[in-house]
């Protein structure tokens, strides 16, 4: 293809809530212009790109699927997405390969969570979006509307839409005005200065536009208002654009006047006026649905339809003794549903070539380019940058470097694959697994789409990861592959259509690359390419279980077919656990259960013993609200609250103290945690969305972005905690900040989690002194972590924090000794952190400080093996123990991680489903009741470890009238203290010693962690237990 031919080209996903429509909708643009695969009477009813066993019997989508559509001259790329969250990941694949969304939103139901997730998603991978609105049959049938009720209902969720899109695009102004006003210099781009100043006052969807389509795809039917402003203009003798404007909002037609007017135009006229949308739109529809559908059928009114609109309608068609058959048949004829969606699309969603310009700058974001001092190639660098060039203009020309994104990887029967090539020569199918040299029966193919230049069968080119760095090919050779593309394919929902090329532009599934691509990679003509940037994912696994084979003989066999699992499904996480035991780690239930399915029916074909589902927890202490942790810098050395451990040989004291960090800080490390990890190890910082908000220009500096987060976290906070009225004591409290800012050496576990390890303070004395009378040498370690983020040497920090390391005033072996030190204590930090004292699970939101003190080596003969093991083994045991203990003497409390729950119910079940909650230990947000429709909508946040066979319990309870959807939201301190002991005199009132206190909720989370892991567990266990009786009789 040319780039004439580009600009025919669309590139689409359908992105909605479950249940909301869009396979129905898809079905029905396939029968229409899909080459003939699907019979139009079959639309809505086959479910064409559910082609899985297991979709069909669920009734659900589970993977994004690709089908080529030829629109008159135009090419559509549609890709039908799941929506449920269990599968978000897919959502996401397919958004990254669109360059515009139809979103859809049940007019009966509303807007649901789902629904801003893809609008989040649509709105972070910057693709144009179109409003459909579904389902409008069930405003009459079945809720009973008025039509003008009907229009009240739909203008809200068009409000609706637009406020969530509206709070996206006041988000990033009000960050882009910040970091221009933050920009001193004055030499800002002047691309991000008309960025700025774009109006964002105006509703992204707008009827009147064009760009919002009501339509019923169970009937397969749909308008705009284009369709009935071409018919009404010359029958009111109206201009079409007057019409159009009219046509939506509060605009009325004066029929004595023959004008469009406002509502004071109507004064006299009519008591009652209703807007044109419902005059001349609505109420013809309720018409044709009453005529067609009521007890007293008017078919003449059917008859002036069909002679007004000219429709050729087969007479045996509108003799059906089915009412529901012959108002289809009138529908369809009339307003055709896949006509109005695909006019929408082709006028309103842009080509590719337009598409990649506004989203070059989240699909290959500039980078940050430090000269060191062996300086850049910049060779290396113009090539880049002219391949970051080819794919802003989709270059489509033999010329242009080859870029090509692939989303994932999917794997499909191997008796799928096509038997001919594209011109119809018979190919060879023996296929080769990857990880054996067996034939297999699965083949792996690559979901992509060609962003610049032309992929052909044969062709080499170069896999890169998401590490891969152009400027460090000698380090980054491990992230750099090389492979040969074999065949490609366009994909027609399951089945595939050989190609021996395509251009720019194009969405094709790639086969040969399975043995290079574990999820996603850039494939690139030329080694001097900058990897795509990550694709953004709405939740993360969170439901594990450990899988073994029945027959220990089938080892191998489930070994091969996890690694498979975890190649075809972009959102499994395959682990060994500590135990050594297989965990497969999943979205939800639903997610989970296809993917064991999967495992036994397709990858390991063995039958499997599968655990109950492990729920992770951390381990924190009491507090979270304040700022505890600032009173570590004010607490003194010689404290009880210090917690001292000291090596076997005695020659290293460790003194410890933990305070709970702010929950808004923790957040800010917890997601922040791929960016804190690029920061810490040198690497280019990818794009991260969670900064977006903080800073939105591309340019902008990642690390100054997360920089500003966590002091924005901190000081928030402080200022709605603090008393106002004491400015002095507040700007107290921000200086301690600060300085708590700057003293940041490690964070733990894995180096980016969210615990924090602090130096002491530049006051702290560089000596103690034991008691054998021996001096010991405080081990002060460095803010690495402040470093990096640049807190320490920022003029915009106080600079006072000028610390010798204890190195300077060492001298000989005891110098190296320490710096050699410092090493074990970090890793000390991180096995603490790592596994709590409490059931082995991670710390979360903690600070410690750390002083450790190393005595000299008196003894006669100093280079002996110390008979006590290995001294950096002795460091790194004494520093995890003391941070061990005090989190136990700090009143230990355990976090669970909480979903948060959408609930739909009708009222009359509302009794029943609050009671499935409260068995469930929920917590209910708010119940409100959707407006026009019997049902209620609860919010709630539910326990993880509560969730499993939430959704059956609810079903059974309400009788399939009630729906759940859970998505991850945050972790939650239980405020239980699992080691409650009577000591007040309340309490020993109420409990007496002690030993009568039953485990409260804590106590057995921790125990059944404990007692899973291989732990001690304190408990009172009897059995056997009879009751004592006399054997003799006494008479």
């Amino acid at each position: 293809m040319t780039d004439s031919s580009a600009t025919k080209i669309r590139n689409i996903c359908i992105l909605a809530h479950v249940d909301h429509g869009k396979t129905t909708l898809a079905d029905h643009l396939i029968a229409a212009y899909g080459g003939g695969v699907l019979h139009p009477k079959l639309a809505g009813n086959v479910r064409f790109m559910d082609y899985l066993d297991e979709e069909q019997r669920r009734a659900i989508t589970m993977k994004s699927s690709s089908i080529s559509l030829q629109f008159r001259d135009n090419y559509i790329n549609l890709i039908d997405s799941p929506g449920h969250m269990d599968f978000c990941s897919e959502v996401s694949t397919a958004a990254r390969l669109s360059d515009g969304a139809l979103i859809l939103v049940d007019a009966v139901e509303g807007v649901h969570i789902q629904t801003h997730a893809v609008l989040r998603q649509s709105w972070v991978e910057k693709l144009t979006t179109c409003l459909v609105l579904n389902k409008i049959d069930r405003l009459i049938t079945e809720l009973k509307l008025t039509p003008m009720e009907a229009y009240t209902r739909l203008l809200r969720i068009v409000h609706e839409v637009n406020g969530i899109v509206s709070a996206y695009k006041s988000e990033k102004y009000l960050s882009d005005v910040d970091s221009l006003l933050a920009d001193s210099s004055g030499n800002g781009d002047a691309e991000q200065d008309r960025e700025i100043l774009e109006d964002d006052e105006e509703d992204t969807f707008q009827p009147q536009k064009g760009n919002v389509a009501f339509v019923c795809a169970l009937d397969g039917w749909g308008f705009r208002i284009e369709q009935f402003t071409e018919f009404y203009a010359s029958k009111l003798g109206a201009s079409k654009a007057a019409l159009q404007k009219g046509f939506w909002g509060p605009r009325y037609f004066n029929t004595k006047k023959m004008k469009i007017v406002g509502k004071k135009g109507m004064d006299g006229i009519s008591r009652d006026p209703q807007p044109m949308f419902v005059q001349f739109i609505l109420k013809p529809l309720w018409q044709v649905y009453q005529a067609a559908l009521g007890e007293d059928g008017d078919k003449e009114m059917l008859q002036k339809v069909i002679k007004t609109f000219n429709l050729l309608i087969p007479s045996r068609e509108l003799q059906s003794k089915d009412a529901k058959a012959v108002l289809q048949s009138v529908m369809r004829h009339w307003l055709p549903l896949a006509d109005t969606v695909l006019c929408m699309v082709v006028k309103c969603m842009p080509d590719p070539i337009s598409a990649q310009s506004l989203r070059i700058s989240r699909l290959l974001p500039r980078r940050e380019l430090v000269v060191d001092d062996k300086g850049l190639s910049s060779h290396v660098i113009s090539e880049a940058e002219h391949v970051r060039k080819c794919v802003e203009a989709c270059d489509s020309s033999a010329e242009a470097p080859c870029v090509v994104f692939v989303s994932k990887m999917f794997a499909i029967p191997a008796k799928m694959i096509p038997q001919r090539g594209p011109n119809g020569e018979i190919l060879s199918n023996s296929l080769v697994s990857e990880f054996g040299g067996q034939e297999v029966e699965e083949c792996f193919l690559a979901f992509a789409r060609i962003f610049s230049g032309v992929l052909s069968w044969g062709q080499k080119v170069f896999v890169l990861s998401a590490l891969y760095d152009p400027l460090k090919v000698e380090l980054s050779q491990k992230h750099l592959q090389e492979a040969e593309v074999q065949r490609l394919y366009l994909m027609m929902g399951h089945g595939l259509k050989p190609v021996s090329f395509a251009s720019a532009g194009n969405i094709i599934a790639i086969q040969g690359l399975g043995q290079y691509i574990l999820k996603s990679a850039t494939l690139s003509s030329t080694r001097h390419c900058w990897p795509f940037s990550s694709m953004m994912f709405q939740v993360s696994p969170t439901l594990r279980v450990a899988v073994e084979p029945s027959d220990p003989a089938n080892m191998g066999a489930l070994m091969r077919g996890l690694r498979l699992l975890n190649h075809a499904d972009p959102f499994v996480e395959v682990t060994v656990s500590s135990r050594g035991e297989q965990v497969l780690a999943a979205a939800g239930e639903v997610h989970l259960e296809r993917c064991i399915k999967d495992l036994k029916e397709r990858f390991a074909k063995v039958s499997l013993e599968v655990s109950p589902p492990l729920v992770s927890y951390k381990e924190t202490i009491e507090g979270g609200e304040g700022f505890s942790f600032l009173d570590t810098q004010k607490i003194s050395p010689d404290s009880s609250k210090f917690v001292e451990k000291v090596t076997a040989n005695g020659r290293f004291l460790v003194r410890a103290l933990v305070a709970r960090l702010p929950n808004a800080f923790t957040t800010v490390l917890e997601d922040s945690g791929e960016a804190l990890g690029d920061i810490l190890e040198g690497r280019p910082v990818k794009k991260n969305e969670n900064l977006a908000s903080h800073v939105s220009c591309v340019d902008a500096d990642p690390i100054a972005a997360l920089r500003k987060r966590m002091i924005d976290s901190l000081e928030n906070e402080l200022e709605f905690t603090s008393d106002k009225s004491d400015p002095e004591k507040l700007e107290k409290s921000k200086q301690l900040c600060h300085s708590f800012l700057r003293r940041m050496w490690s964070l733990g576990p894995t180096q980016v989690g969210p615990n924090v390890l602090l130096i002491p303070d530049c006051q702290q004395s560089e000596a103690i002194n034991s008691n054998n009378g021996l001096s010991g040498f405080l081990i002060r370690g460095s803010s690495l972590v402040s470093q990096k983020l640049g807190f320490v040497g920022n003029p915009d920090f106080d600079t006072n924090l000028n610390c010798k390391d204890s190195g300077e005033a060492l001298t000989g072996l005891l110098s190296v000794e320490v710096e050699s030190l410092k090493n074990s204590i970090l890793a000390g930090f991180q096995l603490a952190t790592s596994a709590g004292p409490l059931c082995d699970e991670p710390m979360w939101g903690l600070a410690f400080l750390i002083e450790s003190y190393i005595f000299p080596n008196n003894s006669e003969n100093k280079n002996y093996l110390d008979l006590y093991g290995n001294f950096s083994g002795q460091v790194m045991a004494a520093v995890k123990e003391a941070c061990r203990s005090a989190v136990l003497q700090s009143k230990p409390r355990l976090a669970e991680a909480m979903y948060f729950c959408e609930l739909n119910t009708p009222g009359d079940f509302l009794k029943k489903m609050y009671a499935v909650l409260s068995r469930r230990r929920a917590r209910v947000l708010k119940e409100e009741m959707q407006e026009g429709s019997p049902l209620f909508t609860v919010h709630a946040y539910v326990p993880v470890a509560e969730s499993f066979g939430f959704a059956d319990e609810l079903r059974k309870s309400t009788g399939a009238a009630s729906s759940a959807l859970l998505v991850f939201s945050h972790w939650e301190v239980l405020p239980e203290d699992p080691f409650f002991v009577p000591k007040t005199e309340e309490e020993i009132e109420e409990y007496g010693d002690g030993s009568s206190v039953l485990p409260n909720l804590a106590r057995k989370l921790i125990n059944s962690v404990r007692r899973y892991k291989g732990l001690p567990v304190e408990e009172k266990v009897v059995q056997h237990a009879t009751k004592q009786r006399t054997l003799a009789k006494k008479v």
